[in-house]
């Protein structure tokens, strides 16, 4: 039996990551929840999401691909943490979990990417 994209490592750490990213997000003050939260919110979503399809596409290059866009999904979060640190709100907020798992899956993408060259 083949395996499925839920059995993968990065899938499974990128939901984790949706799920500290919501976490994180639900203490944005409220004026925040249709600019900066939802924005990575969506970039948060977009990284199991863009590996799951294309696992399922089934064809090499075209895996490739969605992995390189769930990786720069990966780098328009790690942008957003970095802007909301700067933000009067942000000393407020423990980043430690959300930016551990996104190191692991930005690490894991990378390798992944690089292992198709």
């Amino acid at each position: 039996m083949r395996d499925t994209y839920k059995d993968l490592i990065v899938w499974q750490k990128a939901m984790e990551l949706v799920v500290c990213i919501y976490e994180l997000t639900d203490k944005f003050p409220k004026s925040e929840m249709y600019g900066l939260a939802s924005q990575m919110r969506r970039a948060a979503v977009s990284i199991p999401s863009n590996i799951a399809e294309g696992r399922r596409r089934g064809g090499e290059k075209e895996y490739r691909q969605f992995l390189l866009i769930a990786f720069g999904s990966g780098s328009e979060l790690e942008t957003q943490l970095e802007i909301t640190r700067r933000l009067p709100f942000g000393s407020q907020l423990d980043f430690k979990k959300c930016d551990t798992l996104l190191d692991e899956v930005m690490r894991m993408l990378n390798k992944m990417v690089n292992n198709f060259n």
